[in-house]
């Protein structure tokens, strides 16, 4: 049997952007509020870390980021949270990617790829009781965008958003008889 070693790229449609686009939408507006060293300290002692042995909060293994413990974006909307060090978490790469913008207690224990469940982490059941603590201590800000900003300056946002995914599907559609004039030339 010979290996498959050859894979093509995957094509990239414009509108395959969208929720890309929608990601920028709501980031685009949210707060980062950046912590005192104090803030980072107390948080890592809840977690029962220190910075010399700071670890993924999941899994245990070595952090490589500060994910949102809660997310900022459910079902393309603004949840109100905002980056802040009570939303944040130290976590690694495999996990916050599986996370994405799951609830925390539900996916840590879930069967999705890559959750701590899933690669048989074995001390689940301790690092949710301090995961726990730390939501029970640290009450993250969340936002009423709309009410603060105000319904008009709202809508305004979201209908440029609305505006701009019409485009990008007359973009799509602009590129895909590029490529099919392109495809044919050089058949």
């Amino acid at each position: 049997m010979v290996k498959n070693v050859f894979r093509m790229p995957t094509p990239v449609k414009i509108i395959g952007r969208t929720s890309t686009i929608t990601n920028a939408f709501v980031n685009g507006i949210i707060p980062v509020i950046e912590p005192s060293d104090e803030e980072i300290d107390k948080a890592l002692d809840v977690l029962g870390m220190t910075r010399d042995t700071i670890c993924c909060a999941y899994c245990g293994d070595t952090y490589t980021e500060w994910d949102h413990f809660h997310p900022l974006i459910v079902n393309k909307s603004p949840t109100g949270y905002i980056s802040e060090i009570h939303n944040l978490v130290p976590a690694c790469g495999k996990c916050n990617q599986s996370k994405g913008n799951k609830e925390w207690r539900k996916w840590i224990n879930s069967d999705a790829s890559l959750s701590p469940k899933t690669r048989g982490i074995s001390n689940i059941e301790e690092r949710v009781k301090r995961l726990e603590e730390y939501e029970k201590r640290f009450i993250p800000k969340k936002v009423n965008f709309e009410e603060l900003v105000g319904k008009d300056l709202w809508e305004k946002h979201w209908n440029n958003h609305k505006k701009l995914l019409e485009l990008m599907e007359v973009c799509q559609e602009t590129s895909d008889t590029i490529k099919k004039i392109i495809i044919e030339s050089i058949e």
